[in-house]
């Protein structure tokens, strides 16, 4: 019933000081100003939390400031609570990325197919386990030549998809990747590292250990700079190398790195496509004036 009385009052002083109705008149402007201050006050009172601080104004006047901001914070205050438009966004996004990455690994499949290293590789493992003459089956079944072919097509797919690992950026998406859960496993990917990082101080720190070699590569990664998705896209053979080369050793790192830039300085001094930039660089590049003559 009390909150039945603001709109009972609201309804009656509307209808005596709506300006529609007294236009004409001399008192318009007045009622106007008045219907305005009536649609406020209803505003205020017909919500309990709005009547509450209006309640707490009247009986705390001096708190002019605190009251100023309780009004616009309800007046700006979005109608959608922040977190489900957060929760949709990222929802959004990781389905996003979900098909995307499908989308980048479906183009690497389709790309390995056609290199006749691994489709030669598909075709024989194919022959030896009879799946290809399945696809060549005669009588009612008999189907035809491009029929045949595309479904010998999946199937030497479906064998690289099964034989090749692919890493990095065309590796085969994974549920728990996308940013969703990774937000969600946030807390327990990071206390999985504290729990980490103090088993490696004991460990190597305390005790001393001698590392292994997942901890060996794990620091050439960190010296190399290389994400974990990177590093494993690397081919084994390399991998050996940074372990023969002893490159968990920083000295012994930084004379690799000193190596490999001065290999690539050579590779681009023999590049012909980097003569030619240089001697453009040099004789018309950017900061040079020439003039032409007619």
């Amino acid at each position: 019933a009390r909150r039945a009385e603001p709109a009972r009052a609201y309804r009656q002083l509307a209808r005596r000081y709506h300006p529609d109705r007294l236009r004409g008149q001399g008192g318009a402007q007045a009622a106007h100003d008045k219907f305005l201050l009536i649609a406020t006050a209803y505003e205020t009172l017909k919500d309990e939390e709005t009547r509450k601080d209006y309640d707490y104004m009247l009986d705390h006047p001096e708190e002019y400031y605190r009251h100023y901001y309780h009004y616009y914070s309800r007046r700006l205050a979005p109608k959608v609570d922040v977190r489900i438009v957060i929760l949709v966004t990222v929802c959004a996004i990781s389905v996003f990325q979900f098909f995307s990455w499908w989308s980048s690994y479906n183009e690497a499949i389709n790309y390995l197919a056609t290199v006749p290293k691994y489709r030669i590789q598909a075709t024989e493992i194919a022959r030896q386990q009879g799946l290809l003459n399945k696809t060549k089956e005669k009588g009612k079944n008999r189907r035809s030549k491009e029929e045949i072919r595309e479904e010998e097509e999946e199937i030497i797919k479906d064998i690289i998809k099964n034989k090749i690992d692919i890493k990095g950026g065309y590796q085969k998406p994974k549920i728990y990747d996308i940013l969703l859960f990774q937000i969600l496993l946030a807390p327990f990917y990071l206390c999985k590292y504290i729990v980490w990082y103090c088993w490696w101080i004991y460990c190597f720190s305390i005790k001393g250990q001698e590392y292994g070699v997942e901890e060996k590569l794990y620091i050439i990664r960190r010296y190399m700079k290389m994400s974990q998705s990177q590093f494993d896209s690397l081919e084994d053979h390399q991998k050996e190398t940074f372990l023969e080369r002893q490159l968990w050793i920083r000295e012994n790192y930084e004379v690799y790195k000193r190596e490999q830039e001065e290999e690539l300085k050579k590779k681009m001094a023999m590049d012909p496509r980097w003569k030619r930039y240089r001697r453009w660089m040099k004789n018309e590049g950017p900061g040079r004036l020439t003039f032409i003559d007619d």
